[in-house]
């Protein structure tokens, strides 16, 4: 059995969203997600993993290609397999608890709204040659 405290756990930096991983089970992991206000993650996907982010406190939007929803406390978004997608943080701090599972959990990054400064790599270039995106 594994117990934590989303609360006790929590961190924040200003520069950039916290993703604390709390444990791994079973190839997959659990983690604390921690927004500063308007913190935007990478567009991107996990090719062998599934995704899932539960809403502690706080909110913001999540997009997709097909897709874009509120998320607000209490609510939870499945990503599966190779779904790319955005965390875009609202107005206020919000907390995240996510779980991970499956053979990989590295990720493809395909853009960065709000990150001037970030460049894609050759292999995720690669990847997304072969998996390309409908809209970003």
């Amino acid at each position: 059995m594994h117990v934590f405290s989303l609360e006790r756990e929590q961190a924040w930096d200003p520069k950039h969203h916290v993703e604390k991983i709390l444990g791994t089970l079973d190839g997959g992991d659990f983690t604390v997600a921690c927004w500063e206000p308007g913190q935007i993650s990478p567009y991107h996907c996990h090719p062998d993993a599934t995704e899932i982010y539960f809403c502690f406190s706080g909110g913001g939007v999540m997009r997709t290609p097909d897709s874009t929803v509120e998320v607000t406390p209490g609510s939870f978004v499945v990503h599966p397999p190779g779904e790319v997608h955005e965390y875009a943080n609202g107005a206020e701090r919000t907390l995240l608890f996510r779980v991970r599972y499956g053979d990989d959990m590295a990720s493809r990054h395909y853009a960065w709204r709000g990150n001037p400064a970030w460049t894609q790599s050759p292999e995720d270039a690669a990847y997304y040659r072969e998996h390309v995106v409908a809209s970003a």
